[in-house]
């Protein structure tokens, strides 16, 4: 049994996205997706609050910062 929450709820394991939708490799091209994966204020969320497995984690970390580096994304948010 897992740790509850303050609800008294038992804590779902988050699954990886890329994992579930089969998708082997992240493009920086798609926003859209990366954009799942940021705050409001244009940072890159943790895996423990999006459920990404390590490995796709490292792909869209760098997925990201190629996107910026484009400009097809922020870095900061106004």
């Amino acid at each position: 049994m897992r740790p509850s929450n303050k609800d008294n709820q038992p804590q779902i394991k988050k699954q990886c996205y890329f994992c579930s939708n089969k998708i082997s490799t992240v493009d920086y091209k798609d926003t859209q997706t990366l954009r799942r994966f940021m705050s409001p204020h244009s940072k890159i969320l943790a895996h423990n609050r999006t459920g990404t497995c390590p490995k796709h984690q490292r792909m869209v970390t760098k997925a990201l910062k190629q996107a910026r580096h484009m400009a097809l994304l922020p870095f900061v948010a106004a």
